[in-house]
């Protein structure tokens, strides 16, 4: 089969994490592979996956409304698919979700598939509402599937009309349990938290987040000294990199605890620093059920998430998390507070978060699922009708989809 994966941006965080598990097991399971990103990408990620997938980046593709733009992107990735003639085109984020679709659909693709994320149109103004779900109903006219990360994301879609319910899978954005639950702290703490060698570990805070301002961590940091007055020696990691990073790092040096916050930027060892935190904390304002509140849960530790769409689906609040308002950053700096100085409530949450069933946030689970989606999609398409038929039951035949 072969199938191309189109990403409005390529950094280090969730959606993309997500995309690119798929791709390699893809790959390694003798599909053909083509990764296409837009204009913004990290050089050193996009440099890891030389000689395991085929990378395409297409400059023209950018997160921000450019008609000039969408429409020349628009051009290049109608060419490409043509050229490439694939079987199915698997888009991801909002921008590429639109222009890959409508691009797919004019390389006339059989299998135009959309992974939900996150939906543009929610916690926004009513203008941009209107626009993005307008430019949403037209996508959806020819998406064959949509697989979505939670289901609130699915129930959202369909409430508003964005495809109908045969037509939505949920499945989770998976990853390596076991790495989480059985990880140790990262060699040399006292260098992360700027403390000297040997000395007693501080109590540690840890924001888990691409530097997105959806993330809100320029409002943490403004809201951290009411943790700061009650814990004075409180350490707050920051571990991400994104286009935000000026801003969180001009926010740090405005701030009076400055001395007590660290940005760490990328850290390839997610689940040392989880290990390391006594509690753990998402701010963000919008986005779907981010994988980064299940790495939490993986690695047994107490957390402060926003109530964004499908949270309530794993994180229980007072038993495996606490779960604050999204548009109130305060109320979380206040939660975090008030778990560091209640060691038996910070405990029970830990505990909470060690028994939460995550089996469907595997690794093997997510990878299984979109394939099998994927084979059901082409299976449609094999009626009289189609003219392609042949070329995609060639391609089918002999295929093994699942992971074994």
């Amino acid at each position: 089969m072969k199938i191309v994966h189109v990403l409005t941006r390529l950094l280090r965080a969730g959606s993309e994490e997500n995309t690119l598990a798929c791709c390699l097991a893809q790959a390694r399971h003798g599909h053909e592979v083509l990764l296409v990103h837009g204009e913004e990408y990290d050089p050193r990620l996009r440099a890891s996956l030389t000689g395991a997938l085929r990378v395409v980046t297409v400059e023209k593709l950018v997160n921000p409304i450019s008609p000039s733009r969408d429409i020349s992107a628009f051009g290049r990735l109608t060419r490409l698919m043509r050229d490439w003639q694939p079987d199915i085109v698997h888009t991801h984020q909002s921008k590429a979700g639109i222009v890959g679709r409508l691009a797919a659909r004019e390389a006339h693709v059989p299998g135009i598939i959309h992974g939900v994320h996150i939906l543009p149109f929610v916690h926004v103004g009513s203008g941009q509402r209107l626009m993005f779900l307008a430019a949403e109903r037209l996508a959806a006219r020819f998406t064959r599937a949509y697989i979505d990360v939670s289901q609130a994301m699915c129930d959202i879609c369909i409430a508003n009309h964005l495809g109908s319910p045969d037509q939505h899978h949920v499945v989770h954005s998976g990853f390596d349990l076991a790495r989480f639950a059985n990880a140790r702290w990262p060699q040399e703490p006292h260098l992360l938290l700027g403390t000297a060698a040997g000395e007693p570990k501080p109590p540690v805070v840890l924001m888990l987040a691409a530097l997105e301002p959806r993330k809100r961590h320029v409002e943490f940091i403004e809201a951290f000294g009411h943790v700061v007055d009650r814990i004075p020696n409180v350490r707050l990691l920051l571990a991400g990199d994104g286009p935000a990073r000026s801003d969180v790092e001009s926010a740090i040096e405005r701030s009076p605890f400055a001395n007590n916050i660290r940005m760490i930027g990328y850290h390839s060892e997610p689940e040392r620093l989880i290990s390391l935190a006594d509690v753990c904390v998402l701010t963000s304002m919008r986005e779907g059920l981010p994988r980064v509140m299940m790495q939490y849960l993986a690695g047994g530790r107490a957390s402060v998430v926003s109530h964004l769409p499908g949270v309530e689906e794993v994180v229980r609040h007072g038993v495996n998390g606490i779960v604050t308002p999204a548009e109130d950053v305060g109320a979380a700096a206040a939660a975090v507070a008030d778990l560091l100085e209640n060691q038996h409530h910070r405990a029970r949450l830990a505990d909470g978060a060690k028994r939460t069933d995550l089996s469907s946030w595997g690794l093997e689970s997510m990878c299984e699922s979109v394939e099998q989606i994927y084979q059901s999609v082409l299976e449609t398409t094999l009626s009289p009708a189609r003219p392609d038929k042949a070329r995609i039951r060639d391609r089918l035949a002999g295929q093994t989809f699942g992971l074994h």
